[in-house]
C-alpha cells in the first residue's frame, strides 16, 4: 500500500490512496469554506465507478443566543424591556439574520423601541434593523449585515403587558436564523400579577327612543340625554347629549343597571317584542375582568304616535282574530 500527499495550488488538496488497482480518493474545495470529496472505484478486470459527492465545510458559522428582561414580574399597563444577544461561535461570519420570538398573549410590542447594536472585540456600534408584523404573535427582527467571528449582536424591544396578559403563560421564545443556520431557543417567564385594575371591566349603553320596539337603536330613532342610571353599587351615572354613557373600573360579577324615568318626564319604557327578558325597568349583566359590557335602555314617547303604535301591538286579539 502507498499513500501519497500532494500540495495543490490555489489552495486545493489531492489525496491519492493506492491500493494496488483498487481505489483513488480525490478531495477538492468547491468554495472557500467547502470541499467536495469523490471516490472511484476500479480493477484491472472490471470498469471504473463514482461515488455520491460528499461535501463537508472547513469552517462555517454557529449561533448562541441568551434572552432576558428588567423585569421578572408585571402587571397590566407595565413596560418590559427584553435583551436577546445573539453570539457567533463559529469561524466565519453569519450574515442575514432573522431572529423570531413568539410573544405569549397579552404581550404586545412597540415597534419604534426595536433597536440593535454590534460587538466585535472592544468596538460596539448600532446598527440598522427591522421588524416584519406579528404572526400568530411571532414578531420577526431582521439584521441584514454579518456577525463576525466571535462577534455578538445585542437587540433591545419593549412591550406592553395587556389584561389579556393574565390569560396567558408569560414564557416567549426566541430563535435566531440564517440561511443555513439555526442557533439554540432562548425563553424568558415573566410572572403577570393582578394589577390593581386587573378584576375591572367597563360598561358602556344608551338611552333611545325606540320606534320599532326592537331593542336596538336605528337612523332616525334618536338619543335621550340627562338620563339617569342607577349601578347597584349606589353609583349614578347621566347620559350625554347623545343619550351614550360610560363607566370604568367598574367591579367584576353580576352587576345591575337601573333606569331612573324619573328623571325621563314624557318617556316610558319601549315595550320589547323580542326579548321578553328585556322588558323591565332594570338589567342584569356579568362583568368578567378587563372585559367590556353594554346595557342599552329603549324609551317610547308617553304620548303620541309611539305610545298609540305600542297599544295597538300589544292589544289583546278577539275571537275573530281582530284587534279588540
Amino acid at each position: 500500500m502507498r499513500l501519497k500527499i500532494k500540495p495543490w495550488k490555489c489552495s486545493q488538496l489531492l489525496l491519492s490512496l493506492l491500493l494496488p488497482g483498487i481505489i483513488v480518493l480525490e478531495a477538492m474545495p468547491v468554495t472557500a469554506d467547502e470541499i467536495n470529496n469523490t471516490a472511484v472505484f476500479g480493477g484491472d478486470n472490471i470498469g471504473s465507478f463514482n461515488t455520491n459527492n460528499t461535501t463537508f465545510r472547513a469552517g462555517e458559522a454557529d449561533l448562541q443566543i441568551t434572552k432576558t428582561a428588567n423585569k421578572s414580574a408585571a402587571e397590566p399597563g407595565d413596560t418590559v424591556i427584553y435583551r436577546v444577544v445573539i453570539r457567533n461561535t463559529g469561524a466565519v461570519s453569519a450574515s442575514n439574520l432573522t431572529l423570531n420570538d413568539t410573544l405569549p398573549l397579552g404581550l404586545r410590542l412597540a415597534e419604534k423601541s426595536v433597536q440593535g447594536s454590534l460587538t466585535d472585540g472592544s468596538t460596539t456600534s448600532e446598527v440598522e434593523v427591522s421588524t416584519t408584523p406579528a404572526q400568530n404573535r411571532t414578531v420577526a427582527i431582521n439584521y441584514a449585515g454579518s456577525i463576525p467571528p466571535q462577534g455578538t449582536l445585542s437587540v433591545v424591544y419593549a412591550v406592553t403587558v395587556t389584561p389579556d396578559g393574565m390569560r396567558g403563560s408569560g414564557r416567549n421564545l426566541a430563535v435566531a436564523t440564517t440561511e443555513t443556520l439555526t442557533s439554540n431557543t432562548a425563553s424568558h417567564l415573566l410572572r403577570i400579577r393582578p394589577g390593581i385594575l386587573s378584576d375591572c371591566a367597563t360598561l358602556i349603553g344608551r338611552v333611545f327612543v325606540d320606534k320599532n320596539f326592537d331593542g336596538e337603536q336605528q337612523r332616525g330613532e334618536p338619543g335621550v340625554p340627562n338620563a339617569v342610571i342607577f349601578m347597584d353599587d349606589g353609583n349614578r351615572i347621566i347620559t350625554d347629549a347623545n343619550g351614550m354613557y360610560s363607566v370604568a373600573n367598574v367591579i367584576s360579577g353580576n352587576r345591575t343597571a337601573t333606569l331612573d324615568y324619573t328623571s325621563l318626564p314624557g318617556y316610558i319604557q319601549a315595550p320589547n317584542l323580542y326579548k321578553i327578558k328585556n322588558n323591565s325597568q332594570s338589567r342584569l349583566v356579568r362583568l368578567a375582568p378587563g372585559s367590556m359590557a353594554r346595557i342599552n335602555f329603549a324609551v317610547t314617547p308617553a304620548f303620541g304616535e309611539g305610545k298609540v303604535g305600542a297599544k295597538k301591538r300589544f292589544a289583546p286579539k278577539s275571537s275573530k282574530g281582530g284587534r279588540l
